[in-house]
């Protein structure tokens, strides 16, 4: 049996939440305006999760993914899918060495910490299904060879809402997979005079490195020590079921939805500096971590509804635990 992980210390806390700000001014540096986006995205670094950026071109989704490999000393690879990618040309390829007389593991753009898959969704099925394993169990097998990525790993796949022409969608098994979908969105009127007049434009490179990888390794480690409740892991899993038996969903959230929901959420409360995770945090995470599993009804799509409604009538019908239900530790 594993035997339960000691409760975080102050001085732990403080160390996270301290590293996380650190990290998010400096990526903020690049990219301008947008700390929420930034932090969440850092979140999904802590929570050992991927994220999927869906935007419109030109408005720093590879800058995003760039900074933050930057920022932590990490090895990125972005890799551009286009329709004649093959598996081989992501993972890896075994080729036979006439001087040793013996096959050799040439690995693949995706051995990388923060791998940068642009444009996912213009690659075929069968390349896409290529990062499902390295997503879910961060191996690679080729040719019944399974071989280890480095950590931390990162996914930042990134798709355009608009040129749909020669696209492949993305399936539901591969949006269950990211932990988060998030939009980076326009820029402010004075951010983007900031970026016309040439104030504060820096290339991710540029960015100071605030820690190693071994110092998110070390972080990813104590955000698994947050001390969640069980009356929130109930919270959580009821949440999860609203969405299932919603009128206008036709698939709800998976049980991978909701351990990816409670993961985030650890993160998230360091970031706040508490070793504990409150409701709040589920509710400020319940968007980029469900919409993107959830799947509408025809009707609901012919009549405008959104999955942030959906998640949003999620929220008002579940009740929220009471602080005398939970452990001292979470008062």
């Amino acid at each position: 049996m594993n035997q339960p992980q000691p409760p975080l210390t102050p001085a732990q806390v403080t160390a996270f939440a301290d590293l996380a700000a650190r990290l998010t001014g400096a990526v903020g540096t690049v990219v301008l305006g947008k700390p929420e986006v930034v932090r969440l995205g850092l979140i999904c670094l802590f929570a050992q999760g991927h994220v999927l950026l869906e935007d419109v071109p030109g408005v720093g989704k590879t800058t995003l993914a760039r900074a933050m490999a930057s920022a932590v000393q990490g090895q990125w690879r972005r890799v551009q899918f286009t329709p004649d990618l093959l598996p081989s040309d992501v993972t890896g390829v075994t080729i036979f060495n006439q001087a040793s007389r013996g096959f050799e593991f040439h690995p693949g753009p995706i051995f990388a910490n923060i791998v940068i898959a642009d444009e996912i969704n213009r690659a075929s099925p069968k390349t896409q299904s290529a990062l499902l394993e390295v997503m879910e169990e961060r191996t690679v097998t080729v040719d019944g060879v399974r071989h280890a990525v480095p950590r931390p790993f990162l996914v930042v796949a990134t798709q355009n809402p608009v040129e749909m022409d020669g696209t492949y969608r993305l399936p539901e098994a591969q949006l269950d997979r990211f932990l988060m979908k998030l939009s980076v969105g326009y820029p402010s009127e004075l951010v983007e005079i900031e970026v016309l007049r040439g104030a504060n434009i820096r290339s991710p490179e540029a960015i100071e490195p605030i820690c190693s990888t071994d110092t998110v390794a070390e972080a990813i480690r104590l955000a698994q020590r947050v001390h969640t409740a069980d009356p929130l892991y109930a919270y959580a899993v009821r949440l999860a079921a609203a969405t299932r038996d919603h009128k206008h969903v036709r698939v709800g959230v998976s049980p991978r939805g909701v351990i990816a929901l409670t993961r985030a959420a650890a993160a998230y409360a360091l970031t706040e500096g508490r070793g504990f995770v409150l409701p709040e945090d589920f509710k400020a995470l319940v968007e980029p971590v469900f919409a993107h599993r959830i799947l509408l009804t025809p009707d609901a799509q012919l009549r405008g509804v959104t999955a942030a409604e959906v998640l949003q009538d999620a929220i008002e019908s579940v009740p929220v635990p009471l602080p005398g239900q939970a452990d001292s530790r979470s008062r």
